[in-house]
């Protein structure tokens, strides 16, 4: 449409207006000067009349007259002065100012960033953010959507009427933006879109809003300022050391609907209060140092545990406000324990409220569906190639790390980003400018990513959930890798729980699947997964994959956790892996917590429990996790008897860690294995005692280890190996 003078208003601009097509509403509507006053312009369909104010004082400016189109009022202000409307509507007055007497809100070097893909506080320039301008209390709103032809905010505050609030283009990074006076915090609020072609979109939520209806509702709402005071500046101070590769680290991976239900049925308490109270307690008397959650980013679907988000900057409503998220990672780092959040900047939902044809173009989303498109999970890839969406992505996991003082996050479907035919057969995919299938963009964004988490936020970690064995993942960017801090290890995963399944019978023809994993243990920094997608999808529980009957299937789920905890790498376990739950994740169900009183579940998570413990306290546990010369085979051959026998190392001085794996129902003993030291060697842990529900079958405390060289050695020791157990075996100086 061809601009006209402020002053004139044909009938085809008029009737634009008030059927909420006009592009550029700052240009026709407000104070515009004319003559040697001002015209003022507004349009409020639906108002019986209107007049203008002074801001101070009410004195009368002009009385406005109806305009060319139904629900334009029109008048000549006599001079320049801040002014209030009175807007007579049926049944009631409101007095406001007018949202397009004001300037521009974004600045130059706003939006300058936002284009350049720089802009890491994003959510402060874009999304609904409270503010006063010219002692006028409101909010501000902007939003990204270059393509479009016209955008227009809706919400509680204009009776979410499309005509009421359209908004103003800042051209030079495609930024729509409008200050509503008198909105207020709690409001909620969508964006009304017309495509380039003029076709009205689906109503679209805020992708930078901070707070959300809980769906199925779909609203964004606008945030009022976040009121948590922080206590764990000492957690902070002291976070990065403990998430060294040399620091003992063990996660308890939590999905925070499902954990735990309120007792006495339903209750008005915020989740995150109630976790407080509970999880907090619990995950502490258990041992472990980190708390992982499944995502909370606001997502549509339950179903998918967070898995396919659509508000990368809000917290899900379901589990209480972001105060309420803040004071409980206050509480976990007052306790000692750190906050891991899954984020998932690989793809997202279809649904017509969120990302996808944001404008009415592949906004988000790229546009080559070989691309654009994953057939696995019917969702939106994001287009790693634009950078405006690579700052979008960044500034998503800068909030979270910075804004709610998380200390890690651990980045989904690292391997589906990486590779351009993933899940894809020969044909249905776009090669790269070199012809090969590496994702060249998303390898960029990776590295972008974590180069500037290790820049502006000093100790925290980034975890890469990656199944295929690409090089470099945990290398740093300066060095030609990822730049992550830990990877998943899913082959040692696969490779174990695959061994754990088979009969014992059967295990000597299948020993490598044990030993394989320290071929390459020490090519990454690496955590050993038993996380919440090894427990679904029709796999069972950790037990209910262990063979035999229950003897059997609790010794064996007892020998496999002390096994991991011995082996080198990280440790990460689901919630309800530690009580044995008999069966598969149900994330509608709480877990089943009266397993727990039965002695046998107790019997495991008091193994889990003690096995944290000795993780954190012995370092030749930890200390080498990533280091070759932390690990030691001493038997990796005897596929006859399914035993296995290494040494964990620390650093110089620290005393030497012997482990000893019996994967058969059959009891060895005087079993011979060599040892570098002479002298008594003390059982720390036994999988097979009594109180974890095992036979008790040991070594009375310990072992004297003799001059007889055995396996590389000097010296030699004869013990009793349980049947299906792990004994830790620790010299005495």
């Amino acid at each position: 449409m061809a601009r006209r003078s402020a002053t004139t208003l044909d009938p085809a601009e008029a009737r634009a207006l008030v059927e909420g097509t006009h592009g550029d509403p700052f240009a026709v509507l407000g104070p515009h000067a004319a003559g040697k006053g001002q015209l003022l312009r507004v349009c409020l369909p639906g108002a019986i009349g209107v007049e203008a104010i002074e801001r101070d004082g009410g004195k009368l400016l002009a009385e406005l007259s109806p305009g060319p189109a139904e629900g334009l009022f029109e008048g000549v202000l006599g001079r320049s002065v801040p002014y209030r409307l009175r807007i007579r509507w049926p049944g009631a007055v409101q007095e406001t100012e007018d949202p397009y007497s004001f300037g521009p809100l974004l600045g130059e070097l706003d939006l300058y960033l936002i284009a350049e893909g720089r802009h890491f506080q994003l959510s402060e320039a874009l999304g609904a953010s409270c503010r006063t301008i010219d002692g006028v209390p409101g909010l501000c709103f902007a939003v990204w959507a270059p393509n479009a032809s016209r955008v227009a905010v809706i919400g509680d505050f204009n009776a979410w009427d499309e005509r009421r609030h359209p908004m103003r283009l800042r051209r030079e990074a495609g930024i729509w933006e409008i200050f509503v006076p008198r909105a207020r915090p709690g409001d909620r609020y969508k964006y009304a879109i017309r495509a380039r072609d003029g076709t009205r979109l689906a109503a679209k939520a805020d992708p930078l809003a901070r707070e959300t209806e809980r769906p199925p509702s779909t609203a964004s709402v606008a945030p009022g300022p976040m009121v948590h005071e922080w206590h764990d500046r000492d957690w902070m101070a002291r976070r990065e050391a403990g998430q060294q590769a040399d620091a003992p680290m063990s996660i308890y991976e939590v999905h925070v609907g499902s954990w735990m239900a309120p007792r006495g049925g339903e209750s008005s308490e915020p989740l995150w209060r109630r976790l407080a109270r509970t999880l907090i307690p619990y995950v502490g008397e258990m041992g472990f140092t980190h708390i992982e959650l499944l995502p909370v980013t606001e997502h549509p679907f339950g179903g998918s545990w967070g898995y396919q988000p659509l508000g990368l900057f809000a917290p899900s409503a379901r589990y209480g406000s972001p105060d309420d998220l803040a004071a409980f990672i206050d509480a976990c780092h007052l306790a000692g324990i750190g906050v891991l959040l899954d984020w998932v900047p690989a793809h997202f939902p279809t649904d017509a409220h969120g990302l996808a044809r944001f404008d009415g173009t592949a906004l988000y989303e790229h546009l080559d569906p070989h691309q654009g498109f994953h057939r696995d999970w019917n969702t939106l890839i994001y287009n790693f190639g634009r950078h405006e969406v690579q700052g979008f992505l960044i500034a998503s996991a800068l909030f979270w790390l910075e804004k709610f003082h998380v200390d890690g996050l651990r980045v989904d479907a690292v391997a589906s980003m990486l590779y351009r035919d993933y899940s894809r057969a020969a044909g249905e995919w776009t090669p790269n400018i070199h012809g090969g299938r590496e994702n060249l963009e998303a390898v960029d964004f990776l590295q972008r990513l974590n180069g500037a988490v290790a820049e502006r936020c000093p100790g925290a970690i980034m975890v890469a959930e990656e199944s295929t064995a690409w090089p470099g993942v945990t290398r740093p960017v300066r060095d030609g890798g990822l730049g992550f801090s830990y990877k998943w290890n899913m082959g040692w995963m696969n490779d174990t729980l695959r061994y754990m399944s088979r009969d014992p019978v059967h295990r000597k023809w299948h020993h490598d699947d044990l030993t394989f994993g320290l071929v390459y243990a020490f090519s990454e920094k690496f955590i050993l997964p038993l996380s919440h997608d090894e427990v679904v999808h029709g796999k069972g529980s950790l037990i209910g994959r262990m063979p035999g009957d229950d003897w059997r299937r609790f010794a064996n789920l007892r020998a496999y956790f002390g096994f991991m905890w011995a082996h080198p790498g990280k440790k990460l376990l689901f919630m309800g892996g530690e009580i044995a739950q008999m069966r598969e994740w149900n994330h509608e169900a709480e877990i089943d917590w009266p397993l727990a009183d039965d002695p046998r579940h107790d019997g495991v998570r008091r193994l889990v429990r003690d096995l944290n413990i000795l993780h954190r306290r012995e370092p030749a546990l930890h200390q080498r996790d990533a280091d070759p010369e932390g690990f030691r085979w001493l038997i990796g051959d005897d596929r006859t008897n399914s035993v296995f026998a290494f040494l964990r190392l620390g650093a110089a001085g620290t005393p030497p860690i012997l482990v000893l794996v019996n994967m058969t129902p059959t009891p060895l003993e005087n079993y011979c294995v060599g040892a570098p030291l002479r002298g008594r060697w003390s059982e720390l842990l036994n999988t097979d005692a009594a109180v974890y529900g095992g036979s008790n079958m040991g070594n009375g405390g310990s072992v004297e280890a003799f001059a007889a060289p055995a396996h590389g050695q000097p010296f030699s020791i004869r013990a009793t190996v349980p049947p299906l157990a792990v004994i830790i075996l620790k010299h005495e100086g």
